[in-house]
């Protein structure tokens, strides 16, 4: 929810702060220390983690997780929230387990990320290794971190501020999301991973003449819904989907800015 007179600075890293605490909490027993949540644009990577990189004036030192902000725009919310806690679990064995060499991911955290409910593979689908340097994951249909995602965002959290303009790979990346990754159920089935909230949909560049933006074209016909409490969720025009949060069906939103950019979801 925005917070009336808050700097975007503040409200951003709010946000984030908060879903680390609550992650931190829930799947974490609360036992993972402060770190410093950075917003890094790396190449190739949604995120990463950087043990003890940071050091203040009193000599106090702590550990860095960045996110990629250029996926925020591109990716359900939930998804952010999946890189976020891939990195928690990377902290969780920097200061409790032994990490692999290097980047390697090796056998304790991918039992650690197993355990919280997040399936980790080389290829982000099942059936890829669960070690290795470059790794990914998917979620656990049932399991913890989708339940815990859901109790979240359901909780009016949202990730307010993105990149407007991503760069073309990033898009791409977005677009080879698989399917299977948000059809998980939350709570043992009952709950479909599609209805929870995205923080936004993909944003498309608008065409640029003598300094003014004109209105892009969407594409992908795919439209906005909201709503009673302001949530909202991108799908195909036929789409029926309930809120979990006020328990009113979502409907299609008109926006009432004509040059507003065109937005869309990538259901993932």
């Amino acid at each position: 929810m925005k917070q009336e007179g808050s700097t975007p600075t503040a409200q951003n890293y709010t946000e984030l702060q908060r879903a680390y605490d609550h992650f931190n909490q829930a799947l974490f027993e609360s036992a993972l220390p402060a770190c410093l949540i950075t917003l890094q644009r790396e190449k190739r990577t949604c995120g990463y983690f950087s043990h003890q990189r940071f050091a203040d004036l009193d000599g106090r030192t702590t550990d860095e997780i960045a996110l990629n902000p250029a996926y925020f725009a591109v990716v359900p919310l939930v998804e952010t929230m999946q890189t976020l806690v891939h990195e928690m679990v990377h902290l969780w064995q920097a200061h409790f387990d032994k990490p692999g060499r290097g980047r390697y991911h090796n056998g304790q955290w991918a039992d650690k990320m197993e355990a919280i409910g997040l399936m980790p593979s080389s290829t982000g689908k099942p059936g890829g290794q669960r070690t290795g340097d470059c790794m990914a994951d998917y979620a656990i249909e049932g399991g913890r971190f989708l339940q815990a995602c859901a109790a979240l965002v359901t909780a009016d959290f949202r990730i307010s501020w993105y990149d407007r303009f991503p760069a073309p790979e990033v898009v791409a990346a977005g677009q080879q999301c698989e399917a299977m990754q948000l059809s998980a159920a939350v709570g043992g089935g009952s709950t479909p991973a599609q209805a929870l909230p995205v923080a936004t949909s993909l944003v498309v560049q608008p065409t640029v003449t003598n300094g003014v933006a004109a209105p892009a074209t969407n594409k992908s016909n795919r439209v906005k819904f909201t709503c009673g409490c302001g949530q909202n969720i991108w799908g195909k025009p036929s789409l029926r989907v309930l809120c979990m949060a006020c328990g009113t069906p979502f409907r299609e939103f008109l926006p009432t800015n004509p040059t507003a950019a065109a937005t869309f979801d990538l259901i993932n």
